[in-house]
């Protein structure tokens, strides 16, 4: 009889931001025994509420977990809770599996995998697309890098939470996947926002006009979600605009190091850091609409 995994293994989980706290409550649904950290401890109390058991430090997470999934906010907090003393990486196991689903930089992900490796222990870099309705309904796309038993140790818990799991390669694949990923979505965004924009100045019926896009060539979840959220000025967040300007910059520093021009990706990040510069951190990145049109606009 095979192994019942669910039983056997607990799970740690750093970080229960938007993104965070679906995903960890799937994994407790699924079964498993789950112990949690985050920066404020009010946003465990529905996890613990259901079970979930709370702890004060990341390393004391990761002293008592056989697989230990992070999603903080930028690679510094990743460094600190990794490598800093006491960190996950002086207190978890030998044998323990270290998922990182951070959006973080890929140099930053071989460090932590050979760290965890010269320690007994295995690191994968895991990042997710899909936003907070991709965490809330179990649908994230997880692209992760490392070493290949871990990551099949593991996919059953990575199940829980995305319906398209991908081994890349080695460690820094997954956040080098997650960089061709957020590329991608910088441009469309300008394009969804210029293509709304110029549909409501000419006077189209904004939502007529995504109907009839949204079936055809131009059809995308950015332009069928966000895009119906521009036209309600609707800028909560799904993934906030501060952090999609922390992974473009990643993702120009990694462009760089290997001589490609990017030239989308740099508009982009002047448009995003106007957003920033006008207090607009804090909200989802459909916010780019705002600089269309002049919405609440400080400048």
């Amino acid at each position: 009889m095979a192994p019942n995994l669910a039983i056997q293994k607990r799970v740690g989980f750093i970080g229960l931001g938007i993104m965070g706290q679906h995903m960890a409550g799937h994994i407790l649904a699924g079964g498993y025994e789950l112990h949690v950290n985050s920066r404020t401890r009010a946003k465990a109390d529905a996890l613990v509420e259901r079970g979930a058991i709370w702890y004060e430090s990341p390393g004391e997470v990761a002293a008592t977990s056989d697989i230990l999934i992070t999603i903080v906010g930028y690679p510094v907090d990743v460094e600190s809770i990794y490598l800093e003393p006491g960190g996950i990486l002086d207190r978890a196991r030998p044998g323990a599996v270290l998922i990182d689903m951070t959006t973080s930089s890929p140099s930053l992900a071989e460090r932590i995998a050979k760290a965890a490796s010269l320690r007994g222990m295995m690191a994968l870099d895991a990042p997710v697309s899909g936003g907070d309705i991709g965490a809330r309904e179990a649908k994230l796309a997880i692209m992760a890098g490392g070493d290949e038993t871990a990551f099949s140790q593991v996919l059953p818990v990575l199940r829980l939470i995305g319906s398209n799991v991908v081994h890349m390669g080695q460690a820094g694949t997954g956040q080098h996947t997650k960089m061709a990923n957020q590329i991608a979505i910088a441009s469309t965004m300008i394009a969804v926002s210029e293509s709304i924009s110029y549909a409501t100045r000419v006077g189209l019926n904004p939502d007529l006009t995504l109907d009839v896009l949204g079936t055809g060539a131009a059809s995308s979840f950015l332009l069928n979600g966000l895009g119906r959220k521009m036209v309600r000025q609707d800028f909560a967040p799904g993934f906030f605009v501060h952090h999609f300007a922390k992974d473009i910059g990643i993702a120009l520093n990694e462009a760089k190091r290997i001589n490609l021009d990017l030239p989308g990706l740099a508009l982009a990040q002047k448009m995003y850091e106007r957003l920033l510069a006008n207090g607009f951190g804090e909200e989802g990145t459909q916010a780019l609409y705002r600089i269309y049109n002049r919405l609440h606009w400080s400048e």
